[in-house]
């Protein structure tokens, strides 16, 4: 058989909008990036010398100049993340420095950055309309950030740094997920007193599936949150809690010595672009600016919720003594979740377990789908398609038109082989074309509580709201209505990319949203009113703890990269370890070192580093976004389409202060959060 027959034969060089995904093997990877990196070179020289031709279609080749080999490589990153294997660790590593030279070599082009600066001059470019000159500059501006202007030498060394980059943050990221799947824990039935049934069940069953008598504990969520929270054993939890810890440092899989460098690559990079500091560097062109903004943002909210936080850590130790006895020890980190549950319990009479059997996920499903369809006039239906595991379903999305405009896979349950939190990822960008409508393609996956025997996948409050966050980021992809791929849906600033997501998490907590998916599986019976009302009345029960968690991370990442000297004798675990102390509500130990299995910032050569304040950034804007839904009517379809109007649909082909702006009538009101969370008095 001919090399070109083996080629053709590659069902990663014949995707159709269908992903076959029945039929992508390891092996297909590199074969795969290699045709396509060769062809996307080819088209990279036609288009440097578009001005011999007079820049005729200048622009769109030049937004869909990578395109077969962006979606190559994310279905390649996607599998090693959801059925992770030898052959797929092999795979994902032999391109990944393949993708990121080319990429390096792409923004360091001379032809093509002549020829850019060469088409802006043309009477053409000043012709553009608003979101093709925009596509312009940001175009420009990515050039130039990505080194176009750098000397020879410069250019070499860039390359270098983005290649290790790549590779070195893969390997942390493969560490995290290999030290995650190894660990389990094998322990009888009495040391889970205390423990919900539902988690008894299913970890009884995963013991019997591996062969063993008892409870199979992991480190995955459903399981390792449940027996922080509510397992009576004390040695227990501490066990869990103290493995937890071993994630990312154990040996052979240890990120601690990765850190150093990867922060030392990224500021060595940033300086070399002529930047302070890598937060200097990511942040230029979003919302913040730039480090010192939003090291800011973030010690503000800081100092204002930090009287709330010591109040709240101070009744947890008044109740756990009262509870406990003086003579109890101090609350320790495999303390807290237990008795603050317990405290909850006690102050509001409810337990979030409660809410559990009116949350089955077939049940949210399709009440967050009817609410989308209410608010925002668009319609989901399951149909069919190849998936990469049994768990893997496949819907459609049209608007009220009628019009396919995009489908989407789910993959909501936890795995060996996959790795943890949640996520949506874009496999194909459509949006308005010369014919019509092309139809998106997304996805979104989680780790949530998994059916076990007859009973269905029961979510937690909180595994709703992920559900609702993750549609929330599908949906800024799926009703993306910019022409330029490279613009649209998701494809914008990270410290705005949150909020189509954090508010979709609000239709979780009002009733009416609520009446339509919140249903016991057994009876059918609508969530008591009662219950929702303890809910509501629990909904901030130690907001300031939960914030200043977030600010915790926010803070370590920017203190990282803004004011930790990679070249010093510092140790960025130990300076990771002393910011976060100051946010917990219990003594960390010396050897500390969440920060080795911190995926977000280490996992790929920029992910969240420098930018997880993003995440509060967002949810100020969200809190205050959300006040118009409360205000106009949480199913309000126009202002539903206000919002599609000025936000989903528009990606990146505007400001996204301009967008928000355009939505609200004015500013964000940064007080918003922390009126929502309790922490500041409305009024």
């Amino acid at each position: 058989m001919s090399p070109d027959a083996v080629l053709t034969q590659n069902p990663l060089l014949n995707l159709g909008f269908k992903i076959p995904f029945d039929r992508i093997r390891p092996e297909h990877a590199e074969g795969a990036v290699d045709t396509l990196l060769a062809a996307t070179q080819e088209k990279l020289e036609r288009l440097a010398a578009a001005p011999e031709r007079e820049f005729a279609g200048f622009m769109d080749d030049l937004d869909t100049l990578t395109d077969q080999l962006d979606t190559v490589n994310t279905i390649v990153s996607h599998l090693d993340g959801v059925v992770t294997s030898d052959g797929w660790k092999a795979a994902r590593k032999a391109i990944i420095p393949k993708v990121s030279e080319f990429r390096t070599m792409l923004s360091l082009h001379p032809g093509l950055w002549a020829a850019l600066k060469a088409y802006a001059a043309t009477p053409g470019a000043a012709a553009l309309d608003p979101v093709q000159a925009r596509h312009l500059k940001l175009t420009i501006d990515d050039f130039r950030r990505g080194g176009a202007d750098l000397p020879q030498a410069g250019r070499d060394r860039l390359t270098a740094l983005n290649t290790r980059l790549a590779g070195i943050t893969n390997d942390f990221g493969k560490n995290v997920l290999d030290s995650t799947a190894a660990y389990a824990l094998y322990v009888p039935t009495e040391r889970l007193a205390g423990v919900p049934a539902r988690v008894q069940d299913a970890t009884r069953r995963d013991a019997q599936e591996h062969g063993q008598e008892g409870h199979r504990l992991t480190l995955h969520a459903p399981v390792y949150g449940p027996v922080l929270t509510y397992a009576d054993d004390r040695d227990l939890r501490r066990e869990l809690w103290e493995a937890q810890q071993q994630v990312g440092r154990q040996e052979g899989r240890d990120n601690r010595p990765l850190l150093r460098e990867i922060l030392a690559l990224r500021r060595e990079k940033a300086q070399l672009l002529g930047f302070r500091d890598f937060a200097d560097y990511v942040l230029e062109d979003r919302m913040a600016g730039g480090g010192a903004a939003a090291l800011k943002f973030e010690r503000d909210l800081e100092d204002r919720t930090r009287a709330a936080f010591e109040q709240e850590n101070a009744e947890l130790a008044a109740y756990h003594r009262a509870q406990a006895g003086a003579d109890a020890p101090e609350l320790a980190a495999w303390d807290v979740a237990y008795w603050a549950e317990k405290q909850r319990q006690a102050k509001y009479d409810f337990d979030e377990e409660q809410l559990r059997p009116y949350f089955p996920m077939d049940g949210v499903l399709s009440g967050l789908f009817e609410i989308t369809r209410r608010v925002f006039g668009v319609s989901v239906t399951e149909a069919q398609a190849p998936g990469w595991h049994p768990d893997v379903r496949y819907y459609d999305i049209h608007d009220e038109a009628g019009v396919h405009i995009a489908s989407f896979y789910t993959d909501w349950f936890p795995r060996d082989t996959k790795r943890g939190g949640a996520w949506m990822n874009a496999f194909f960008t459509g949006g308005p074309r010369e014919n019509g409508v092309e139809p998106h393609l997304g996805l979104m996956c989680g780790n949530m509580t998994p059916p076990s025997g007859d009973t269905p996948a029961l979510l937690s409050i909180s595994e709703v709201e992920t559900v609702f966050h993750e549609f929330g980021h599908l949906l800024h992809h799926a009703l993306s209505r910019v022409p330029v791929r490279s613009l649209a849906g998701t494809n914008v600033a990270w410290d705005f990319v949150e909020l189509p997501s954090q508010i979709m998490e609000n239709w979780v907590m009002e009733r009416g949203a609520l009446d339509l998916f919140a249903r016991h599986h057994q009876t059918g019976e609508a969530l008591p009113e009662e219950l929702y009302a303890r809910m509501v009345a629990a909904r901030n029960y130690r907001s300031a703890n939960v914030s200043m968690r977030q600010y915790a991370f926010g803070l370590t990442d920017l203190t990282l990269h803004v004011e930790y000297d990679p070249a010093s004798d510092a140790d960025p675990v130990t300076v990771a370890r002393d910011v976060m102390a100051r946010f917990f509500p219990y003594a960390l130990p010396d050897d500390y070192a969440m920060i080795a299995s911190f995926g977000h910032l280490f996992s790929s050569p920029v992910g969240y580093g420098a930018g997880y304040y993003s995440y509060k950034w967002a949810e100020v804007l969200d809190a205050d976004a959300f006040t118009r839904f409360a205000r106009e009517g949480i199913f309000n379809r126009e202002t539903g389409r206000a919002f599609v109007d000025a936000v989903l649909s528009r990606g990146n082909s505007e400001e996204p202060a301009t967008l928000y702006r355009e939505f609200m009538g004015r500013d964000p009101d940064p007080d918003a959060l922390l009126r929502r969370s309790g922490i500041l008095a409305s009024g």
